[in-house]
């Protein structure tokens, strides 16, 4: 879960009420009056902010726009009658506004931040850093056949080595059910059961391995290419790389407060072990390039 929807997902209700409460830009155009209280263009689009991304996909265009003001119409009526029966006044109140203003606050000073930080500039730069920071990598595209035993194994080799297509036999035999015609498309070696990565990557492509054992059962492997890895571009990875720079350059401002405000705990600190308590801080990847791999 990310900041905002953190920040959605406690704050949602008061943020949209706080909203309502404030007086509308001259510039603001009115779309509804509630007891006389107006609500504006300006309003909907602080409530689309919100809660807009919680919205059903199929309420799209102007029917979105009359569900927000839906919204709008009922939270400023329910409003209105918690206000009626003095809900808004006493300290407990108070404490609640206080602490989703923070909130708020919050939220807009590390969106400018991440505003900021996400530059092109920047994301070029990470990505570049990242990438040469890549050693070169071998992959290899092989398909294989899983059988139970190695009569079995046997008898998988004897046909695809006698002629027949390998895929077929694959379809026919094989017990890996995730791979159609044994397809296992590009893999590095660290990503295959030691016994199967070293029989696959001494071959060269078009050879058929003899039987080999694994915790799998019993694999021929058919080898069809070997090629450098492929680091993906930056495209691919664009997404992954601005998080990256985001969280970064909200984590960084985070640790700089801390560093110059005074914070006098009144209990012991949490264990270094515990779970992080929710808050700004994301962890970064460190890694942005990681959630990609190559394309086949």
């Amino acid at each position: 879960m990310n900041l905002s929807q953190f920040l959605r997902l406690t704050g949602a209700g008061l943020a949209v009420g706080l909203a309502l409460t404030l007086a509308a830009p001259a510039s603001a155009k009115v779309l509804a009056r509630v007891n006389g209280a107006e609500i504006t263009d300006e309003d909907v689009k602080i409530a689309m902010e919100d809660i807009g991304s919680s919205l059903p996909q199929q309420i799209e265009g102007p029917a979105r726009q009359a569900y927000i003001l839906d919204y709008l119409i009922d939270a400023k009526l329910v409003a209105q009658k918690a206000e009626a029966d003095k809900m808004g006044e006493g300290p407990e109140f108070a404490k609640k506004v206080a602490y989703y203003r923070d909130k708020v606050l919050m939220e807009d000073l590390l969106g400018k931040v991440a505003k900021d930080a996400a530059t092109d500039t920047a994301i070029q730069k990470t990505y570049d850093d990242v990438a040469k920071q890549q050693k070169p990598e071998e992959e290899v595209r092989a398909r294989h056949i899983l059988v139970e035993s190695e009569p079995d194994a046997q008898a998988a080799l004897k046909r695809v080595t006698g002629g027949e297509d390998f895929a077929k036999v694959a379809n026919e035999m094989s017990k890996d059910p995730g791979s159609k015609g044994g397809e296992l498309g590009w893999f590095t070696k660290e990503r295959m059961v030691p016994e199967f990565a070293e029989a696959a990557f001494k071959m060269q492509p078009g050879q058929i391995s003899d039987p080999v054992k694994s915790q799998f059962g019993w694999h021929i492997i058919q080898l069809e290419e070997r090629r450098q890895k492929q680091f993906p571009s930056l495209d691919q990875v664009r997404d992954q790389v601005t998080r990256y720079v985001v969280q970064k350059s909200q984590s960084e401002l985070i640790l700089k407060l801390r560093e110059e405000a005074k914070v006098d705990r009144t209990e012991p600190e949490k264990p270094a072990d515990a779970a992080p308590a929710p808050g700004p801080e994301s962890k970064a990847p460190a890694n942005p390039s990681a959630p990609a791999s190559s394309s086949k």
